[in-house]
């Protein structure tokens, strides 16, 4: 399965829940929709069944820009962690 995504308004925000597998060829349309938001933004990643280096490196930019990551996969966590905070992330 390629990245699916799924937009849904709760509590004063905009949840956009990522399904599937998500690589680096898919963050321009998925910058695209955080671009769109003008309200709080969360991604849930509960259903993320793969990633790449890119993909890690671009959500820790979003978590530093005070995008909250939820129900991140222990795998994905673990791997930003290694990425570091102190390496300078930008999307």
């Amino acid at each position: 399965m390629t990245l699916r995504i799924e937009s849904t308004s709760a509590e004063g925000r905009t949840v956009l829940r990522l399904i599937g597998r998500v690589q680096s060829e898919y963050l321009s349309d998925l910058r695209s929709q955080i671009d769109d938001q003008e309200r709080r933004l969360a991604l849930d990643l509960d259903e993320v069944t793969l990633v790449d280096v890119g993909v890690v490196r671009f959500l820790l930019a979003c978590e530093q820009s005070g995008v909250e990551l939820l129900h991140c996969p222990p795998f994905i966590r673990q791997w930003m962690v290694r990425e570091g905070p102190d390496r300078d992330h930008r999307f």
